[in-house]
C-alpha cells in the first residue's frame, strides 16, 4: 500500500506545484502510515528527480519515452494505471490543473475509484476517508466521503503548502508497457511563452478589468505587475474586447488561479471572476463604486479611479524598491 503523487515536469524541471504535491502526498501518507511513491513522465535528469526526495518521497519512479514526450490524456492514463497497480497505490494525488483535470477521470474509471477534486486541506478522516473541499464557487464547503478502495485527489493549487521533509528517496527507472498505437495526439508544431511570468505560477497577480477605460491605460498596471515581478491577468470581457491576450483571462471560464497576493484594479467582481480567484490569500481591490462585489471578497479596498490611483501606487512601489 502506498500514497502515489503524480508530479509534472515543464522542459524537464519541476516547479513549486510539484513540490506541493509532494507535501501534500507525504502528510497524508503518515495518516495512512505508509509511503509516497512519485511517478515523474518525461526527460528529468537525476538531480532534478532527486529534488522530490526532499519533500517525502521515498521513492521516484520515472518514465522517459519519446511516445510519452506529448501530453496525451490516454497514453498517460494507462501509464499512471500501470504504475499505480505495481505500487499497490490506494491513493493518487494530482494537481487540480488542466493536466490533473484531463487525467484524474479517465483513471477513476479505468481503476474504479472515486475520486475527490479540487480538495484544499488534508483528510478530516482515514475511516471513513473524508475529504474537504470548497463549492459554490467557493462560497461554501463539503465534507466529500470516498468509500472506494482507491481514491483520487486532486490538489487544489497553493492550498498547502510546501513542507521540506529529506529523505534519502530511491530512483527507478521504469520501461513502459504502454503501446504508442493507443496514442492519439501529435504535436505537428509548438510554440513556447518566454519572458513572462505565468499566470498559474505566480505568487502575485495585477489584474484588470473594465475600469481600466481603454487598452491604451494598461502600461501603469503592467508596469506596477513588472516592479512586483507579478503576472498580469484580466477579466473575460477585457480579452473578450481584444484589449488582453485570452492567456490572461482568469476566472471560471478562464484560468483558475491562487495567488497569495491578487490585485484587482477596476474590476467590479462578477460572480464567474470571482470564483477563479476566490482562492488567493489576498485579494486588494481599486474600484469607483465602493458597492462593488468584489469588496466583499477583498482584505484590502481602495475607492477610488484607477486611473488616478494606479500611478500612486507604482510611484510608491518604487520608492520601497529603492
Amino acid at each position: 500500500m502506498s500514497v502515489l503523487v503524480y508530479t509534472e515536469n515543464w522542459d524537464g524541471k519541476f516547479k513549486k506545484l510539484s513540490f506541493e504535491l509532494v507535501s501534500y502526498a507525504t502528510e497524508v501518507a503518515k495518516m495512512l502510515n505508509t509511503s509516497v511513491s512519485a511517478v515523474s513522465i518525461g526527460n528529468v535528469a537525476w538531480e532534478e528527480l532527486k529534488k522530490l526526495g526532499n519533500y517525502g518521497a521515498s521513492r521516484i519512479i520515472s518514465i522517459q519515452s519519446g511516445h510519452l514526450a506529448t501530453l496525451d490524456n490516454q497514453a498517460y492514463t494507462s501509464v499512471i494505471a500501470e504504475v499505480s497497480q505495481k505500487e499497490n497505490a490506494t491513493v493518487l494525488i494530482f494537481p487540480n490543473n488542466n493536466t490533473g483535470k484531463a487525467i484524474a477521470p479517465r483513471l477513476s474509471v479505468k481503476l474504479k475509484a472515486g475520486i475527490g477534486s479540487g480538495v484544499s486541506r488534508l483528510p478530516l478522516y482515514t475511516h471513513p476517508f473524508t475529504v474537504y473541499k470548497r463549492t459554490y464557487s467557493g462560497n461554501a464547503f463539503a465534507h466529500l466521503v470516498i468509500n472506494s478502495d482507491i481514491r483520487i485527489l486532486t490538489l487544489a493549487q497553493n492550498s498547502f503548502g510546501i513542507t521540506e521533509t529529506p529523505n534519502n528517496c530511491v530512483i527507478e527507472n521504469l520501461s513502459s508497457a504502454f503501446d504508442n498505437s493507443t496514442g492519439k495526439t501529435v504535436l505537428r508544431e509548438g510554440q513556447k511563452q518566454s519572458g513572462k511570468i505565468l499566470l498559474t505560477d505566480a505568487d502575485i497577480v495585477v489584474s484588470g478589468g473594465r475600469g481600466m477605460k481603454s487598452p491604451d491605460n494598461w502600461p501603469a498596471l503592467v508596469e506596477l505587475a513588472s516592479f512586483l515581478g507579478a503576472a498580469t491577468a484580466c477579466t473575460r470581457p477585457v480579452s473578450d474586447e481584444g484589449w488582453r491576450p485570452h492567456e490572461e483571462h482568469a476566472g471560471q471560464t478562464g484560468k483558475i488561479i491562487a495567488p497569495n497576493l491578487y490585485i484587482a484594479v477596476g474590476i467590479s467582481g462578477a460572480t464567474q471572476h470571482l470564483a477563479g480567484i476566490s482562492s488567493s490569500k489576498c485579494i486588494v481591490a481599486i474600484n469607483t463604486d465602493s458597492n462593488a462585489p468584489i469588496f466583499e471578497a477583498a482584505q484590502y479596498g481602495i475607492v477610488g479611479d484607477a486611473m488616478k490611483v494606479l500611478p500612486k501606487l507604482v510611484a510608491a512601489v518604487k520608492e520601497i524598491k529603492k
